[in-house]
């Protein structure tokens, strides 16, 4: 499983220690990105790598393979720039680049991360402001996959061989960019809010076809 961020809303102990004892139901070895809601300071991203990063290095950045897929984790909410955007720094970029020296162009990789990678709306902090940097480092590869949470909705993107995911949260619907002044939790109709919210699963099966993808409401 992979997890992209927020396991908690305020990065307490009890937060902590109750997301784990839920997610852990799943019975699945778990991999996590941190949210900015998981690192609020020194305290808590010591507290949340303690918990959900061990062995992870610098702010909580690693990679690991599994079934011939190089898979990425990286670390974009600490430092945030204007807006909220998210931000990897030097030091995460050099890492990353380190990471993927020795991988043929052939080696499926995964990249996944907290805040989208790609700029969905600026404005609200919806990208990351050195993506650039890291796009460039994955652009030889014939296969990526990157995987974001933060924005709590369905949106896709392909751009050459790297293809941009998000997913629905399963809390606070957030609004399509445009339609509010702001980023924030929306307020709808009691009986309408598993419409907005929701959970996804990818089938893999070995054919010459695309990944089925399937989204299903809570409400469904």
């Amino acid at each position: 499983m992979i997890h992209t961020g927020d396991v908690s809303h305020l990065a307490t102990d009890k937060q902590f220690d109750d997301a784990a004892q839920i997610i852990s139901r799943a019975k699945l070895d778990v991999h996590y990105a941190p949210g900015e809601h998981d690192i609020l300071d020194a305290k808590s991203r010591d507290a949340y790598l303690k918990r959900f990063g061990p062995g992870a290095g610098g702010d909580g950045w690693y990679a690991f393979d599994h079934g011939g897929v190089h898979f990425i984790s990286l670390n974009n909410v600490v430092n945030l720039q204007k807006n909220g955007l998210g931000f990897l720094g030097a030091d995460q970029l050099a890492w990353l680049a380190d990471d993927l020296k020795g991988k043929t162009d052939s080696t499926p990789i995964v990249v996944f991360a907290h805040i989208p990678l790609w700029a969905i709306a600026p404005e609200w902090g919806w990208g990351t402001d050195d993506a650039a940097e890291a796009m460039k480092l994955l652009a030889r590869f014939g296969s990526v996959t990157v995987l974001n949470g933060h924005i709590h909705q369905l949106m896709q993107k392909v751009e050459g061989n790297v293809t941009f995911h998000t997913a629905r949260s399963t809390a606070f619907p957030q609004p399509v960019p445009g339609t509010a002044p702001a980023p924030g939790p929306m307020l709808v109709p009691a009986g309408d809010l598993q419409k907005y919210l929701g959970v996804r699963a990818v089938t893999y099966v070995q054919v010459n076809s695309p990944l089925a993808i399937v989204d299903t409401a809570l409400a469904g």
